[in-house]
């Protein structure tokens, strides 16, 4: 678990850091996550690299199982104040859990040159895993800072990062990530 290297041009994804949803994994893991996270935004900034802030407005039709609970408050789906929206940084809103299917991310990224993807967030399982496995199906290098992403069943966060990731992406920390950024 190591980047080899970055590609020159990057862009950041930063998966579903919003009101409603930083609040579901235990703070303890969360909030770790959230700060790596913001760490990520300002390195990616600072070297005049895109960044993607992503929230999710609800879900992808169909029958599931499991259905959401209750109404969302109003502020549900706005992004964490944290993450200083700069006026450069892409915007995108989904109903999916990845943030390739049904957005034009994928063209957006294409149109700057971006070849090579890091993606962090919450939750690991569900947004951040299916935001990496569709840019390494489109043929983007994914790195996925393991530090820089949370979720509410660390069970499943273990499973994505040990079973899923290494064959998808390259895996480490924020600061390794950071260190090869310079």
């Amino acid at each position: 678990m190591s980047f080899t290297s970055i590609d020159a041009l990057t862009a950041l994804i930063v998966i579903d850091l919003q009101k409603g949803i930083a609040k579901l994994p235990p703070q303890d893991l969360a909030v770790p996550a959230i700060g790596n996270a913001v760490r990520l935004i300002e390195a990616f900034r600072a070297l005049g690299q895109p960044v993607v802030l992503v929230n999710v407005l609800g879900g992808a039709p169909g029958r599931t199982d499991r259905k959401p609970s209750g109404d969302r408050p109003d502020d549900w789906a706005e992004l964490l104040p944290e993450l200083g929206q700069a006026p450069d940084d892409i915007r995108v809103s989904k109903k999916t859990w990845g943030a390739f299917t049904g957005t034009d991310l994928d063209e957006r990224l294409r149109d700057l040159g971006v070849t090579g993807v890091v993606v962090c967030g919450i939750a690991t399982s569900r947004g951040v895993e299916s935001t990496a496995r569709f840019a390494h199906e489109l043929g983007y290098n994914v790195a996925l800072p393991v530090d820089a992403m949370a979720d509410a069943n660390p069970e499943a966060h273990k499973r994505s990062v040990e079973l899923t990731f290494p064959w998808i992406a390259e895996t480490g920390t924020t600061d390794e990530l950071i260190a090869l950024l310079k």
